[in-house]
C-alpha cells in the first residue's frame, strides 16, 4: 500500500487533539505579559475544574516523573516511614525515587500482572502507625492493571499518614473523585488523556498534604510546591513556561470540559471492554488480573515474540503500539485507550492484528475481533441516545 499514516497507538505519548495543536502556533508570546497570565490563569482554572477538585492544581514544565519527584521531595523528611505499592516498571519508579530521598520505605511488591490488594496496605498500616505517606499508581500502564483506588484511599484517610497517587494514566479513564475519597497528592502528565505533547506535569495538594510541607526537610528548589502555588495565585509559573504547551492545554482542556470527564473516561472504558472482548474471540489471553481502562495488556500467542506484533503495526500499518517493558518485553503488548481515540481507531487497531497474527501462524478468522468491537459499539448506543 502506498500511503501509511503515523498512528500513535501507545499509552503515551497519545493522539493529539488538532485544534490544541493550532492552538501552540500561537506560542510566540512573552510569559511575563498579561496577555499569557490570562491564557495561564484560565488553563490553571479549567484544569482544576477537569480534576474535579477544591485542591489547589500545580503546572510544572516537566515530565510526569517531575510532579513525582516533587511530591516526595516537599512533603516528607529523609528517614520518614512510607509505604509504597509496586505492581510494575512506574511502582518502581515510586520505589527509585522515594529511596534517593532516604526515605524509609516498606515496599509492597507484586508479580507483574498482579494489583496491590487493599487489605496488604492495611495491614501495612497497622504494622507501623507512625507512616507519613502511601505511594500508588492508579493505573500501571507497564502492565494494564487498576489498582483499588478508592477503598485504599478510605484506609489512608483514617490515619495521619497521605495518600499520593500517580494518576499519569489514570486521569480521563477511571473515576478518581479527589476531594470525596481523600486523595491528597494526585500527579498527571499532558501527552494522555489531555491530548497533548508531552512537557507538562500536574500535581494536586490536599490541605492535609499542605500540612507536610511546613514541617518537611527534603532540599529542592525548581520543584517548589509553595513556590509553584504563590506564582500561580499571580497568574505565572516560576520559572520560564513551556508556552506553547500551555496554550495547547488551555484548548485541550475546553474540548475535555465540552465533552465531560465522565463521558472522556466512558469512552476509555468502552475502548478497553471491546479490545478485551476482541482478544477473547482471537484466542488470546490479557495479561492484567484487574484490567484497567488506559492501555489493554496482552500476552503474545505461545511461541511469538510480541516484537514480532509491534513490528508489524510498524511496518504494514505505520502504527506504533507498545511492547513489554522489563522482564515483560517480548511476551505482552500494550492498546491504549486514553484520550483522542474512538470506535473507528479500534476497528482499524483490531482488524490490522487480525492481519499480522494470521500472518505469523496464530489461527485467526477474519473479522472476528472486529465483530465483537462492534457488538461493544452498538450495545452502548442505545445508552448514548438516552442521555
Amino acid at each position: 500500500m502506498h500511503i501509511r499514516k503515523q498512528r500513535l497507538l501507545t499509552p503515551g505519548p497519545t493522539p493529539l487533539y488538532p485544534p490544541a495543536l493550532h492552538a501552540m502556533m500561537a506560542s510566540d508570546i512573552h510569559h511575563r505579559t498579561e496577555e499569557f497570565r490570562n491564557a495561564y490563569r484560565s488553563a490553571l482554572a479549567d484544569l482544576k475544574e477537569v480534576y474535579g477538585t477544591a485542591n489547589d492544581v500545580l503546572c510544572f514544565a516537566a515530565s510526569g516523573t517531575g510532579a513525582m519527584d516533587a511530591s516526595v521531595s516537599n512533603l516528607f523528611s529523609r528517614g520518614d516511614k512510607v509505604i509504597v505499592c509496586s505492581a510494575g516498571k512506574f511502582g518502581e519508579r515510586w520505589v527509585d525515587i522515594t529511596k534517593a530521598y532516604g526515605l524509609d520505605a516498606n515496599v509492597l511488591k507484586v508479580e507483574y500482572g498482579d494489583v496491590v490488594t487493599p487489605d496488604r496496605v492495611e495491614a501495612a498500616l497497622k504494622a507501623e502507625p507512625a507512616t507519613k505517606g502511601v505511594f500508588i499508581q492508579a493505573s500501571e500502564t507497564s502492565t494494564g492493571v487498576e489498582h483499588d483506588i478508592q477503598t485504599i484511599a478510605g484506609l489512608v484517610k483514617n490515619t495521619e499518614a497521605i495518600f499520593v497517587v500517580d494518576a499519569i494514566t489514570g486521569i480521563g479513564t477511571m473515576p478518581l473523585d479527589i476531594d470525596g475519597w481523600g486523595l491528597d497528592v494526585v500527579v498527571g502528565g499532558s501527552q494522555k488523556a489531555f491530548m497533548i505533547p508531552p512537557g507538562l506535569a500536574f500535581l494536586s495538594v490536599s490541605p492535609k498534604a499542605w500540612k507536610f510541607a511546613d514541617t518537611a526537610t527534603l532540599p529542592h528548589y525548581y520543584f517548589s510546591l509553595k513556590k509553584e502555588k504563590k506564582s500561580g495565585d499571580a497568574g505565572e509559573s516560576s520559572w520560564t513556561p513551556a508556552t506553547s504547551l500551555v496554550m495547547a492545554l488551555g484548548e485541550a482542556l475546553k474540548y475535555i470540559k465540552k465533552t465531560g470527564v465522565a463521558n472522556l473516561i466512558e469512552n476509555a472504558q468502552l475502548l478497553a471492554l471491546a479490545t478485551r472482548e476482541a482478544c477473547e474471540e482471537l484466542g488470546l489471553e490479557l495479561f492484567a488480573k484487574r484490567p484497567g481502562s488506559s492501555v489493554t495488556a496482552v500476552k503474545a500467542p505461545a511461541g511469538m515474540d510480541s516484537k514480532v506484533i509491534v513490528k508489524g503495526f510498524k511496518e504494514r500499518f505505520g502504527a506504533i503500539i507498545a511492547n513489554g517493558q522489563g522482564s515483560m518485553q517480548g511476551q505482552i503488548f500494550r492498546m491504549a485507550h486514553l484520550g483522542y481515540f474512538d470506535f473507528a481507531d479500534m476497528f482499524g487497531i483490531v482488524a490490522g492484528l487480525e492481519l499480522i497474527l494470521r500472518a505469523n501462524g496464530h489461527r485467526v478468522e477474519l473479522g472476528k475481533g472486529v465483530a465483537a468491537v462492534q457488538r461493544v459499539y452498538e450495545s452502548a448506543q442505545p445508552k448514548k441516545a438516552n442521555a
